[in-house]
């Protein structure tokens, strides 16, 4: 009865993902367009993410605008990474490390963002210094609300980019760890015995994406009614919606391929298929989301006010309150 199910089984539903000649071959009309329509959704985002990195270039001052060039192209890295991967299945390992190792930057970069939105480092501490920040805030303490107010200082300011920062410099090493690993044979995303890298290597990944994404949270929480002028709220949920893509909605196609749940399709194995449909989805979405992104990044703003000067605007803002509520 086994042989009978395994002779029923396709050998390409067995083997490694295919060669990217072998994929060009299989290709029918249908499909050909529609690699092809995927391919120039990846070269605008390209493009025009060049474009937005020579306006801010030359628009915006220098601190600022390597934070923007950064933070803004997370989503046509992903796309031309996921185009490559498309192209080229054998290379998803190498394309998918490139490309969360940058989300990782990312990550550490948004947090950068908003303080030096408010003024860099030393306006951010003179502006919030001995103020109490909720911590309270997702991913990981969004329900323990007995949890204290913590006052800001320049010592808790630096344990929060160190824990944003950790993701950037860990991921990337340990990215790196698992591409040599999987060159040699010993990193298998199908592997879940004990004994596998994988099970170890991908679960401490997910326990770093966790504590990093926590800083940031923090100080958006805390922050993001002075940042509403300058569209930081805007910005922060296009990060929020790529981190939710690219990693979230992955890993569950991932788990989907794994589970066979994602049926074989010949030259596809059900997990090379699972991983070309990831990437197909991805280019459409790191393509809208560039779209958004250029009206959000490809624009000057005014400096934000001092905290003084939000003191007399709010002082002169109760006064005419006050003298409105006489009159009626």
């Amino acid at each position: 009865m086994e042989e009978t199910l395994n002779g029923t089984i396709h050998p390409a539903c067995l083997q490694e993902p295919p060669l990217a000649i072998d994929v060009i071959r299989q290709m029918d009309v249908f499909d050909f367009s529609l690699y092809s329509m995927l391919t120039l959704m990846s070269c605008i985002s390209l493009l025009l993410y060049l474009e937005q990195c020579v306006f801010i270039y030359k628009k915006l001052p220098k601190p600022k605008k390597t934070t923007l060039i950064w933070t803004s192209g997370a989503a046509p890295v992903i796309a031309v990474m996921s185009c490559f991967g498309m192209w080229i299945p054998r290379a998803v390992m190498i394309t998918d490390m490139t490309s969360n190792c940058y989300f990782a930057v990312v990550v550490y970069k948004i947090l950068v963002l908003m303080i030096e939105e408010l003024g860099g480092t030393n306006g951010f501490l003179e502006r919030f210094t001995g103020e109490t920040f909720l911590i309270s805030t997702g991913p990981c303490c969004c329900c323990c609300r007995c949890l204290p107010r913590v006052p800001m200082s320049r010592r808790l300011l630096f344990w929060l980019k160190v824990g944003a920062l950790q993701y950037a410099i860990l991921k990337t090493v340990l990215s790196i760890v698992a591409v040599v690993l999987w060159t040699n044979g010993n990193f298998d995303l199908s592997d879940l015995e004990i004994t596998g890298t994988a099970i170890w290597i991908n679960p401490f990944i997910g326990v770093l994406t966790i504590i990093s994404l926590w800083p940031v949270a923090i100080i958006f929480m805390n922050t993001n009614r002075y940042l509403r002028g300058l569209n930081m709220v805007p910005k922060y949920a296009m990060y929020q919606l790529v981190l939710v893509l690219s990693q979230l909605q992955t890993s569950i196609i991932n788990i989907l391929a794994l589970d066979g749940t994602i049926a074989c399709s010949p030259p596809f194995s059900s997990q090379a298929r699972g991983s070309m449909l990831s990437q197909q989805m991805m280019i459409m979405e790191m393509f809208i989301i560039c779209l958004v992104n250029r009206f959000l990044y490809r624009r000057t703003y005014d400096a934000l006010p001092s905290e003084e000067q939000d003191n007399d605007q709010n002082a002169k803002f109760d006064e005419q309150k006050v003298l409105e509520e006489h009159d009626v």
